[in-house]
């Protein structure tokens, strides 16, 4: 039995054991096509179609949404969401494909939206019918979000939205947008609101897509222009010039933050591809030819394998103290020191995959040749992303000496 299920209540443990059950039950079994590293490089129809069918069957059965209120699509439970995502990961299901609609736009919605807008949108969104995007960055803000100029002008009841955003992962599939945008051009801050606005039903007409390529050959990201897209005010969210605080909402939930004191919607991870961890690059040593020995046998890889294992082990038990409220000093710093530390483990662990493939790593997926079917290569390039999304890693090194720690900004 796990840590959490012997701290269980008498409902999380009764929802567990129906968790269990149904997944046994009605496991979704190998996907009839690949799928890529995680769902933020989905490429194909056939991709999403497989993904989004098991997110419709996990939110029918109840496992998604558990937290959420019964009258915006949610299972109106409580604390146990956590339940559900811990035993989807533990049946090693597919992983969910609207992340940032659960991660982000869900919680941002329901806090912030009026009750007509979170009643037409969550339960589509928890149901992975309605695949949501983030549309923050632009090609003159990126780490600077406060200075986006992609404006939104009044017109009776209609905002008229013209500019351009970018890095907008799985825009080329989504139905909605969470968009900060300029309301006003004399404040930095106090001119900023927050809307939610449908791009799919607009392409064409105000709404512009754009694949970009990575070094990977995937397109998970996509660069949005929107021409006089006219959209409704009931899709503001909170007060005109508040998109400031709102975009803090989605931030939090974005770095794991909001975890601690909102609803949750749904695994946002379960099965995991080989390159993943280090139990998974150890099989690697032991199964990869090095200098006439086994890449295992060498001392120095051999002590870099274990330093990683030892950041793993301590990433994974400041995840558990994250379930623990006496231990949260400060409510934003294991969350953002989690995410931080997260992203540069997955990095330095595909890091040393590659170096122990050596010339093999340069052979590309589908490669016969390739070891591991060419997943830690993959892994190692799309790294790069997670360290810069939600912030890059110097960002959250930022924010936990400032806001954390008390230490006077940088110049």
């Amino acid at each position: 039995m796990s840590d959490s299920a012997q701290k269980d209540t008498s409902e999380q443990a009764e929802f567990r054991s129906y968790c269990r059950s149904w997944l046994k039950d009605n496991h979704p079994g190998e996907p009839p096509v690949r799928l890529p590293l995680t769902p933020l490089e989905i490429m194909t129809q056939e991709q999403l179609g497989y993904l989004q069918a098991w997110q419709k069957s996990a939110y029918d059965a109840g496992l998604i949404g558990c937290d959420y209120p019964q009258e915006v699509g949610g299972g109106g439970r409580s604390d146990c969401q956590r339940v559900a995502n811990e035993e989807m990961i533990a049946a090693k299901t597919p992983y969910l494909p609207n992340v940032i609609g659960m991660g982000m736009a869900a919680p941002t919605v329901f806090y912030h939206g009026q009750e007509k807008v979170k009643q037409e949108l969550l339960p589509r969104l928890f149901s992975g019918e309605d695949i949501w995007c983030q549309g923050f960055s632009e090609p003159e803000a990126g780490s600077d979000l406060a200075s986006v100029q992609t404006f939104a002008e009044k017109k009776g009841d209609k905002w008229i939205i013209n500019g351009h955003k970018v890095w907008t992962s799985l825009a080329h599939f989504a139905e909605w947008m969470i968009i900060l945008l300029r309301t006003d051009k004399s404040h930095k801050y106090d001119g900023l609101s927050y809307f939610v606005v449908p791009i799919r039903s607009a392409l064409g007409k105000g709404v512009t897509v754009r694949p970009l390529i990575k070094i990977t050959g995937e397109t998970g990201f996509n660069e949005v222009i929107f021409e006089d897209l006219e959209v409704d005010d009931s899709f503001r969210l909170d007060e005109l010039g508040k998109g400031w605080q709102v975009a803090m909402t989605t931030l939090l939930h974005e770095r794991g933050a909001g975890e601690l004191q909102t609803p949750r919607s749904g695994g946002l991870k379960s099965k995991a591809t080989h390159a993943t961890n280090t139990a998974n690059l150890m099989e690697l040593a032991k199964q990869t030819p090095k200098d006439g020995k086994l890449a295992s046998d060498d001392v120095l890889l051999r002590d870099k394998i274990m330093q990683q294992v030892i950041r793993e082990e301590g990433l994974r038990q400041n995840q558990r103290r994250l379930r623990v409220p006496a231990l949260q000093d400060h409510p934003m710093r294991l969350p953002l020191q989690n995410k931080l530390l997260g992203s540069e483990i997955a990095q330095d662990t595909a890091a040393i995959a590659v170096e122990i493939e050596g010339a093999s790593a340069s052979l590309y997926l589908g490669d016969e040749n390739a070891p591991v079917g060419g997943e830690w290569p993959m892994a190692y390039m799309n790294s790069y992303g997670m360290t810069i999304a939600a912030g890059t890693s110097e960002i959250q090194r930022n924010i936990l000496g400032e806001r954390v720690l008390g230490m006077s900004k940088s110049k």
